[in-house]
C-alpha cells in the first residue's frame, strides 16, 4: 500500500471545497486534468468523479512537492495535501464556471500513485474524437465528466426504483438467463450445452414467463432490475444486452398498474432531477394516437396533428385527383399534415422538395403538397390542376387551412401513410424549432390491437401471446381477429416508448383460443409453452405487469443522444466490443467439446 495512503486520508472530493473551507488542511486525490507552468509555479486541475479543484505548487509552499510537480502530466494519478486559500488572495482570478472556482489548494505534499502515457484523446466533454477510438479505450472515455454524470444518474435511478418498490410491498426476485428457446418475438442468442451435447439454451430476451410463474407461486408483487438479451440488428437506441425494470402484480386491473408505475416515475424524477411531476399522466387510445400523430408513441411537446381525409374525399371519389381515387379504390386511406403559415414561411420551395426525398426513407414514393393562397386556392402543386373546387374547399375546411399554410398529403395503406406522415411530423418539429427543451410529457397509450397481420396473411401477436384480450372481444377470437383489442398499454415520454406491458391471460380456455387464433395447434403451443400451461392448471390469479427500458429511461434523464452514453461497456452497431475485441473465434478443441461445428460463410 502507498505510504501516502497510510499517512493521509482523503478529506474532500474535488468538487467540495468552497470559501467556507479557506484555512483548512485538506487531502485530495484524483487525476491531473490540466497542467500549467507559470513562472516557477505549477498549476494543475485535479479531477475526480465529482469535479475539479485547482491545485498550486510553489517552492515557498512545499519545495519537494514543487520539484515533483514538474514531472506531472495529463492523467497522472496523484494525491496532494495542503491548505485551502482563495484565488484572489494569491493574485489569481475566480473561475465562475467551476463550483470550486473561488478557491485553490496550496499543495505542501505531492504523491504520484501512478504515471500515465499520453492518452489517445483528451479527457474532456467537448471532443470530436471518433467514437471507435473512444470505445477502444472505453476506460478512458468513462473518465470524461459528462459520462460519469450519466452513470451517477443511472445509479440514482437504480436506488430510487428499489427504494420505491420495497416501500410498496414488492419482492425482488431473480429469473434465469439461460432458458428454453421458444420461437417468436426477438431472435435469441443461443448457448451450447456441454453437458447435453447437441442441445442449446437461449439467453432470455425477457423474464416474461417466469414472472407469470411467480404470480402462480403466490408472490403477488414482484420486481427485478434484470439484464436481457436480443440478437437483433443494432442502432443508436438498441443494444444486444440491455436492462429492464421488470414488474408483475396479482389481483389488479390496468388502473392499478397506471397508479403504481406513475408513483415509480414520479419518485425517480424527484430523486434524480428534483422535479415534481403532475399526476395522473394523460391517457390516449392507440386509435387516437395513430389518427392524430401517425405513431403509437407520439411526442406531445408540440402540435402539428395529422388529419384523416378518407371520409372527406371518399364521397367525392378522390375530388378529381387520380392518385386519391386509386387509393380509395384500393381500400387505402388519405391523410394530411398542415404546417401553419408562420412556420411554413421558413420552408422554401427547394427545402420542401428535399422533404420528398426524406419521406422515401419511410417507404413513400413521393410527397404530394400544396401551399394555400388567397381565397383558398392551392399553389406550387400539381394537385391544383385536377382537384375540384368542392374537394379543395372540403379539405381546407377539414384541416383548418388558411392563407400561407403548407399542406402535405400521403395516401395508401394504413401502415405506410402513418409511418410517412408521423416521421415527417417529427422531422419538421425538430427542423422548425417547435420542440421545447426541459419538458416532460408522459402518456399512457392504451387499447392496442391484439393481433397484427403479416405479409403472408398469418395473424401474429402484436405484443406476446399471453396478453389478455378485452373481455368483450373474446367472442371475436379466431373469427374477426382484426377487431380484437388487447388489455395492453405503453408508457411514452416525449416520443419515446419507455415501458410496455399488459394484463395477462389467466384462463386456460381463453389462452387456447388465442393460440388457435395464431394458427398454433395444441401440440405446437404445448411444445413451446407446456410448462406454463401446466402451471396454469393450479389456480393462477388474475395478473398483469410492465417492463421499463432502464437504458432508455436513463438516456432521457441525462438528455443523452445515444444508449451507448448510458451503458458502461456498449457494443458497436455490428455487435462488437472494440475494447476486448469480442466476439472472437475459439479453439477447435473447445468446439469439439461442445459438439459444435462452425460453417464458414
Amino acid at each position: 500500500m502507498s505510504e501516502f495512503l497510510v499517512d493521509k486520508k482523503r478529506t474532500h472530493s474535488c468538487n467540495a471545497l468552497r470559501t467556507s473551507d479557506v484555512g483548512k488542511d485538506v487531502v485530495l486525490m484524483g487525476w491531473v486534468a490540466h497542467r500549467r507552468d507559470h513562472g516557477g509555479r505549477v498549476f494543475i486541475d485535479l479531477r475526480d468523479r465529482e469535479g475539479l479543484t485547482q491545485v498550486v505548487f510553489g517552492p515557498e509552499i512545499g519545495k519537494q512537492a514543487h520539484e515533483l510537480a514538474s514531472e506531472l502530466r495529463s492523467e497522472y494519478c496523484i494525491g496532494i495535501a495542503g491548505k485551502v486559500v482563495t484565488r484572489v488572495s494569491s493574485g489569481g482570478q475566480p473561475n465562475p464556471k467551476l463550483p470550486t472556482g473561488e478557491v485553490e489548494v496550496n499543495a505542501e505534499t505531492l504523491h504520484i500513485f501512478s504515471r500515465s502515457e499520453t492518452p489517445p484523446f483528451l479527457i474532456e466533454d467537448d471532443i470530436d474524437t471518433r467514437e471507435e477510438i473512444r470505445l477502444k479505450h472505453r476506460y478512458l472515455d468513462l473518465r470524461r465528466p459528462a459520462l460519469q454524470r450519466n452513470f451517477l444518474v443511472r445509479s440514482k435511478l437504480y436506488r430510487a426504483a428499489r427504494d420505491y418498490f420495497h416501500g410498496e410491498g414488492f419482492t425482488e426476485l431473480e429469473t434465469p438467463f439461460m432458458v428454453k428457446y421458444t420461437p417468436g418475438g426477438a431472435r435469441n442468442f443461443l448457448v451450447p450445452s456441454r453437458l447435453n451435447p447437441g442441445n442449446f439454451y437461449a439467453l432470455a430476451e425477457s423474464p416474461q414467463i417466469f414472472k407469470q410463474l411467480f404470480m402462480v407461486a403466490g408472490f403477488e408483487r414482484y420486481f427485478q432490475i434484470v439484464r436481457c438479451f436480443r440478437d437483433e440488428d443494432l442502432r443508436l437506441d438498441r443494444q444486444p444486452e440491455f436492462t429492464q425494470i421488470d414488474v408483475e402484480m396479482s389481483f389488479i386491473t390496468e388502473e392499478d398498474i397506471y397508479t403504481t408505475m406513475e408513483g415509480l416515475i414520479s419518485r425517480a424524477w424527484k430523486d434524480v432531477l428534483g422535479v415534481e411531476l403532475p399526476r395522473p399522466f394523460r391517457r390516449m387510445s392507440y386509435r387516437e394516437a395513430m389518427l392524430k400523430y401517425g405513431s403509437d408513441k407520439p411526442d406531445l411537446r408540440f402540435g402539428l396533428e395529422l388529419a384523416d381525409l378518407t371520409e372527406v374525399l371518399g364521397p367525392l371519389e378522390g375530388g378529381g385527383v387520380p392518385l386519391f381515387k386509386t387509393a380509395l379504390e384500393q381500400k387505402g386511406i388519405i391523410k394530411a399534415l398542415r404546417i401553419p403559415a408562420k412556420e411554413a414561411a421558413s420552408l422554401s420551395r427547394t427545402e420542401a422538395d428535399k422533404l420528398e426525398e426524406f419521406v422515401k426513407g419511410f417507404g413513400a414514393r413521393g410527397l404530394a403538397r400544396a401551399r394555400v393562397g388567397e381565397g383558398g386556392e392551392w399553389t406550387q402543386s400539381p394537385l391544383s390542376k385536377t382537384v375540384t373546387p368542392e374537394a379543395r374547399a372540403a379539405v381546407n375546411a377539414a384541416l383548418g387551412a388558411g392563407t400561407g399554410d403548407l399542406l402535405f398529403f400521403q395516401f395508401g395503406s394504413f401502415k405506410l401513410v402513418n409511418a410517412v406522415l408521423g416521421g415527417l411530423r417529427l422531422h419538421l418539429g425538430h427542423k422548425l424549432g417547435l420542440i421545447p427543451e426541459g419538458q416532460w410529457h408522459f402518456l399512457w397509450v392504451t387499447d392496442f390491437p391484439m393481433f397484427e397481420q403479416a405479409e403472408s396473411g398469418q395473424w401474429v401477436a402484436a405484443h406476446h401471446p399471453f396478453t389478455s384480450p378485452k373481455p368483450e372481444h373474446v367472442q371475436y377470437l379466431g373469427t374477426d381477429n382484426g377487431r380484437v383489442e388487447a388489455r395492453a398499454y405503453d408508457l411514452v415520454l416525449n416520443g419515446n416508448e419507455i415501458a410496455g406491458g399488459s394484463i395477462r391471460i389467466h384462463q386456460r380456455e381463453v389462452q387456447a383460443k388465442v393460440f388457435a387464433s395464431l394458427g398454433l395447434s395444441e401440440d405446437d403451443f404445448r411444445a413451446k409453452f407446456g410448462f406454463l400451461l401446466d402451471a396454469f392448471k393450479y389456480g393462477p390469479p388474475p395478473h398483469g405487469g410492465i417492463a421499463f427500458g432502464l437504458d432508455r429511461l436513463t438516456m432521457l434523464l441525462c438528455n443523452a443522444s445515444s444508449l451507448r452514453d448510458v451503458i458502461t461497456f456498449p457494443k458497436t452497431q455490428k455487435g462488437t466490443d472494440l475494447m476486448t475485441d469480442a466476439p472472437t473465434g475459439v479453439a477447435p478443441e473447445q468446439l469439439d467439446e461442445l459438439g459444435v461445428q462452425v460453417k464458414k460463410v
